[in-house]
C-alpha cells in the first residue's frame, strides 16, 4: 500500500530537483548574455561618449567630434569652472575601473541660432577682415542627423569631390611613408597610454613634487554680463553683422567646406578674428591645473568679454555707454579679497581687440573707444591683446586667431607636412586693399609693384563688389602657393593675415618693426631674420627699392631656411579646438599662459624684494625694454618716435 505514495514522492523529488537545476542555468545564461559595461584596463573612449557630451554647453567637459583623443586626459583635480558656481562639472572617477565618467549635463538655452547676416564695410577699421565669410543659406545645414550637436554649424559642399578624400587619406599617411617624426613627439596610443598612467599615477602625488605648482590659475566667477550674457544677445554685438553665426563651436564659428582642397580633413572653422576672447576662455576651461583655492594660483584670469562689449558702441554712442561694463568690471574686481592680495598685479585679461580700442584719451563722444586700459586698476593687470601699444607696459600682444583649430597633435603634423611639400607658383604677393585716406600708407605702392610684376606677384584686391578677400579659401589658396607675402599696416600695425601667411607655410615680409617684432614677443623669435624679411616703408614710398629685387637677392638656401622656421611656428600661432587638447605640442594659448606666469612671476619676485621694473625706464621705451633689455640707440627709433 505504501510503495506507490513512495514512487510518487521520489518523482516529485527528482522534478524538483531538475526544475532548480534548470532554473540555475537560466540564471547562468542570462547573466553571462548581460553587455558589460566596462573591465579593468578597458578606457571608456571612442564616438559613443564623445557624442554624448553636449558640445553646446559651454560648462560641460567638451571633446571634439570622432575625436581620438582619450577622457583619461582629463584634469584629476575637478578643475572645471563654469561662469556660475551651481554650473560645476566634477569628473568623477570610478575606482573599480580608473576611467573618468564625465555627468552630462542638461543643456542650457541654445542661443547660438543662425539668423542672415550681412558683410563687414572694406574698411572696419583697420582690418581686411577676411574673417567675414560670405555665406550663402544653401551653403548653412543645421544637420542633427550627422551626430553634430544643435548648435554646431556644420558646412556642407554641394559638389562631393573624390579627389579631396584621397588627398586627404594621402596627408594622413605622409608622416609615416616620408619617415617625417615631429622631435620628442609620441603616437597618439602612445600618449594616451602614457596619459592613464600618469593620471592614476598623480592621485599619489604628494605636493612637493605636484606639477602644477608655480602653473595654477584660478578664474574669478564674473557675473553673466561680462560674458555669457553677451553672447546671449550675440545679433546685438556689432551695427554691421549678425555674429551669432561666428559664436558658435565655442567660438570657432561655422565649419569650412573644404573647396578645392585647400584645407586639411579637420580642423578649418570660419573663425571671426574679434572672438578671441571667447575663444580663450573656453580653451581655459580646459586647462590642466586650474584650482577652485584661489590661494594656491600662480594667476587669476578675468574673463571679460572686453572687445565684444566695446564693439556694441564703438559707433554711433557716447563715452558713458562705452565705459560702463569696463568701470563695474574694476569696481566688482576691488572688492575680491583676490585682488587685494597683490591689487591686481597677478590678474590678466584677454580683450579681442587692438589695444587703440581701449585707450581713449578725450571725454568727447567723437573720440574713438573706451578708456578700459587707462583705468588705474587696468594697469595694475596684464592685459592680453591682438595688437598692443609699443609705448606702454601693460598690454602684451598674442596671435590672432586663424582658421585652423586642430583636435589633436596628428593634425598639426600632417599640416606642417603637407606645407612643407607644398608647390608655390607665386613669387610673393598681397591680400588688402589701398588705404587712400592714409597719408603714409604704402599700399598703393605695393599694389603698383605687384602689378607690374605680373608673372611673380599675386594680387588678391580686397575691394569691390566680388570681394574674395572675405571667402577664406581665396585667402588662404594663394598664401599656399607662395613663397613670400606682404605684410603692410594698414589703419593700424598689425594684421591677422600675417597668421595666415604663416598658417600657410608663406614667409612674412614686414614694412615696420612694429608689425609683428615688438607685439608678438612670446610667439616668435627674437632673430626676425630667421622667419622674415624687413623692408622699410619709407623707402617703397619714395620708391628707393623694388620689392621684387629684394626678395630675389635672397639666396635660395636661406629661403628654404626661413620657411622651414615659419613652418615650425605654426603651432605656436594657432589656437586648438577648445572642445580638445594636444598632448605634446604646444599651441598659441599654451605659450601665452607661461608667459603670463612668468610675467607674474617676476612681478611677485620684486614686490618681495622692493623693487618694480616697470617703473626702472620711461613708458614710451617699453618696446625696446621688452624686446632687446637695453635702452641704448636702436635702428629702429624712427620708426616709434612720437610726434
Amino acid at each position: 500500500m505504501d510503495s506507490p505514495i513512495i514512487g510518487k514522492r521520489r518523482i516529485q523529488f527528482w522534478f524538483v530537483v531538475l526544475a532548480s537545476f534548470l532554473l540555475w542555468l537560466l540564471i547562468l545564461y542570462i547573466f553571462h548574455s548581460t553587455p558589460i559595461v566596462a573591465k579593468p584596463g578597458v578606457s571608456l573612449v571612442g564616438d559613443n561618449l564623445a557624442n554624448s557630451v553636449n558640445f553646446g554647453d559651454s560648462n560641460s567637459v567638451l571633446l571634439p567630434e570622432n575625436s581620438n583623443e582619450s577622457v583619461d586626459r582629463l584634469p584629476s583635480k575637478g578643475n572645471f569652472i563654469s561662469e556660475e558656481t551651481e554650473d560645476f562639472v566634477e569628473p568623477v572617477k570610478d575606482t573599480n575601473v580608473k576611467d573618468v565618467v564625465v555627468k552630462e549635463k542638461n543643456a542650457k538655452e541654445n542661443w547660438f541660432k543662425y539668423k542672415p547676416f550681412s558683410n563687414f564695410s572694406a574698411g572696419d577699421y583697420g582690418l581686411e577682415n577676411f574673417d567675414h565669410v560670405v555665406v550663402s543659406e544653401r551653403q548653412v545645414h543645421l544637420n542633427n542627423q550627422t551626430g553634430l550637436a544643435e548648435n554646431e554649424v556644420q558646412f556642407v559642399s554641394q559638389v562631393p569631390n573624390s579627389e579631396t578624400s584621397k588627398e586627404e587619406s594621402d596627408d594622413e599617411v605622409a608622416i609615416s611613408q616620408n619617415g617625417f617624426e615631429p622631435t620628442g613627439s609620441l603616437s597618439l596610443v602612445e600618449n594616451r597610454n602614457e596619459s592613464i598612467t600618469k593620471e592614476s599615477s598623480n592621485e599619489d602625488v604628494d605636493s612637493e613634487s605636484d606639477l602644477c605648482l608655480g602653473r595654477y590659475i584660478y578664474v574669478h566667477n564674473l557675473p553673466s554680463r561680462f560674458n555669457e550674457h553677451l553672447l546671449k544677445h550675440c545679433q546685438s554685438l556689432t551695427n554691421w553683422t549678425d555674429m551669432c553665426l561666428f559664436t558658435s563651436n565655442g567660438g570657432l564659428g561655422p565649419r569650412l567646406p573644404n573647396f578645392n582642397r585647400v584645407y586639411s580633413k579637420t580642423g578649418w572653422f570660419a573663425t571671426n578674428q574679434f572672438l578671441l576672447e571667447v575663444i580663450f576662455h573656453n580653451r581655459m576651461k580646459q586647462y590642466k591645473c586650474l584650482t577652485n583655492d584661489s590661494s594656491l594660483a600662480s594667476a587669476i584670469f578675468v574673463p571679460y568679454y572686453a572687445g565684444l562689449d566695446v564693439s556694441r558702441y564703438l559707433w554711433y554712442s557716447n563715452t558713458s555707454m562705452r565705459d560702463a561694463a569696463s568701470l563695474e568690471l574694476v569696481k566688482w574686481l576691488r572688492e575680491k579679497p583676490e585682488w587685494k592680495k597683490m591689487w591686481g598685479r597677478d590678474h590678466f585679461l584677454v580683450a579681442g581687440r587692438i589695444t587703440w580700442d581701449f585707450r581713449r584719451m578725450g571725454k568727447n563722444d567723437t573720440d574713438w573707444g573706451n578708456k578700459l586700459m587707462l583705468l588705474p586698476e587696468s594697469r595694475n593687470m596684464t592685459m592680453l591683446i591682438i595688437e598692443s601699444s609699443p609705448w606702454d607696459n601693460i598690454d602684451f600682444a598674442i596671435p590672432y586667431p586663424t582658421y585652423f583649430h586642430p583636435s589633436n597633435d596628428n593634425e598639426v603634423f600632417q599640416w606642417q607636412h603637407r606645407m612643407r611639400r607644398q608647390k608655390r607658383r607665386f613669387f610673393f604677393s598681397f591680400a588688402g586693399a589701398p588705404r587712400p585716406n592714409l597719408q603714409d600708407s604704402i599700399r598703393n605702392e605695393i599694389i603698383d609693384q605687384c602689378r607690374a610684376s605680373r608673372k611673380k606677384c599675386r594680387l588678391l584686391e580686397c575691394n569691390g563688389r566680388i570681394n574674395r578677400c572675405y571667402k577664406p579659401v581665396y585667402v588662404m589658396k594663394m598664401f599656399q602657393s607662395s613663397v613670400f607675402c606682404l605684410q603692410p599696416a594698414g589703419d593700424s600695425f598689425t594684421r591677422r593675415s600675417t597668421f595666415d601667411s604663416i598658417l600657410a607655410g608663406c614667409i612674412p615680409v614686414f614694412f615696420h618693426p612694429g608689425s609683428a617684432y615688438v607685439q608678438y614677443l612670446w610667439h616668435l623669435p627674437k632673430d626676425y631674420t630667421k622667419y622674415s624679411v624687413l623692408i622699410p616703408a619709407n623707402d617703397v614710398k619714395n620708391g628707393k627699392v623694388s620689392i621684387e629685387k629684394i626678395l630675389s637677392r635672397i639666396p635660395k638656401e636661406k629661403v628654404r631656411a626661413m620657411r622651414e622656421a615659419v613652418i615650425r611656428l605654426i603651432p605656436k600661432v594657432i589656437y586648438a579646438d577648445p572642445r580638445s587638447r594636444l598632448v605634446t605640442v604646444e599651441d598659441a594659448f599654451d605659450v601665452t599662459v607661461k608667459g603670463v606666469l612668468d610675467r607674474v612671476e617676476k612681478i611677485r619676485r620684486e614686490m618681495r624684494e622692493g623693487k618694480n621694473s616697470s617703473f626702472s625706464y620711461p613708458e614710451e621705451l617699453s618696446w625696446k625694454y621688452n624686446l632687446f633689455g637695453t635702452l641704448g640707440e636702436h635702428e629702429w627709433d624712427p620708426y616709434f618716435a612720437r610726434t
